[in-house]
Formats: structure tokens, sequence, C-alpha cells
């Protein structure tokens, strides 16, 4: 079955869409509040498919994404009760908000540079900095840190490895899409 060749095939074409980069900044900042998907999905192939543009795209998706990550901070801190603590609870992040509090408590800044950096859902850390009353700057400062080393990271491998890698990857991708589900499934069954 090759149904990651062509969702690929599909990202690639919208990565050339002139209006990409808008949706890519959209992406960056509903992604820090709410959203799912990180933004990383469409940052590497848009920056593939214009190696000349990934710095842009790169700081695009920052951009975007630290300017959710400041909504998220303010949803936390004027509206954590009423408005995100059901909301939370309902779409299942209740331990993940819970674990990421204690970590607030334990490290303070350096986590938001840490969620900020890796796979771990950022928009918790945004809204939970809000609601702990994190004080602002240093917030917008890991923040931008954190998410712009990710995000130029990934523009850099995709520059770098250009169209030689562009033509390996949708090679091999519907391997790697499907390791990746399965790995994902036996990850499940082991930490629930």
């Amino acid at each position: 079955m090759k149904i990651f060749e062509w969702c690929y095939d599909t990202t690639m074409h919208w990565a050339k869409h002139r209006h990409a980069q808008w949706y890519l900044g959209g992406m960056s900042f509903a992604e820090s509040v709410f959203f799912p998907i990180p933004p990383d999905v469409m940052l590497a192939p848009m920056a593939l498919s214009k190696p000349q543009k990934a710095w842009y795209y790169a700081f695009i998706t920052t951009a975007g994404s630290v300017l959710g990550g400041i909504l998220g901070f303010i949803l936390g801190w004027f509206a954590f009760e009423g408005l995100i603590q059901p909301l939370v609870e309902q779409w299942g992040y209740q331990a993940k908000l819970d674990h990421a509090m204690q970590w607030f408590s334990e490290y303070g800044v350096w986590v938001v540079f840490l969620a900020g950096f890796t796979p771990i859902p950022y928009k918790v850390f945004t809204i939970s900095a809000g609601a702990l009353h994190m004080a602002f700057i240093p917030f917008v400062i890991a923040s931008t840190i954190g998410r712009g080393a990710r995000f130029f990271l990934v523009a850099a491998l995709m520059y770098w490895g250009g169209a030689p890698f562009e033509q390996k990857l949708r090679q091999h991708v519907d391997t790697i899409g499907w390791t990746v589900i399965v790995l994902a499934v036996i990850a499940y069954f082991i930490f629930r």
C-alpha cells in the first residue's frame, strides 16, 4: 500500500503553493495553542521543495509558533480555570498538564526551552506557563530559542539534503511511515 507516498507527493505539491508560507505560519501559530500536528510536517517539505527559502520558512515557523505560544500563555494566565481546564480534561491532556506543571515547579523556564525543541506537545507548556504565572519575558526568550533551534535545524537538514535527499525520501517514505506506525503502536502498549 503506497499511502505515505501519496501523502508525500500531495504535501510536496502543497509546499509549492503560492500561499504556502501563510499556511505554514498559521499552522505554526495554531499548533502552539491547540492544533495536534507539528508544523515540521509542512516546514520540511517546503524547505525541501525550495531550499533557497529554507531559512525564511524556518523564521516564519518560529515566529508563528512563538506568537501562538504567547496566546497559549495568555489563555493559561486569564482563562485557565473557566475555559482551559475543562477542555484539557475533555481532550485527555490532564495527565500531561499535571506532569508539565510538576516540571515547571522543578525546572522553571528551562522546561519551556526543552518543550520548544523536542516533540513534547508545546501547547501544554505554553498554557501551563500562563496558568502558573511564569514571568513573561523569560517565557518568550526560552520559546524563541527552543522553537527557533528546532525549526532552523529542520530547515538546515532539508537545505543540505537538497534534491538527492528528496528523491531518497520519496523512494523510502512508505517504509518509514509504516515503521513509525508500528513503533508507535508498540510504544503505546508498552507505556500505557
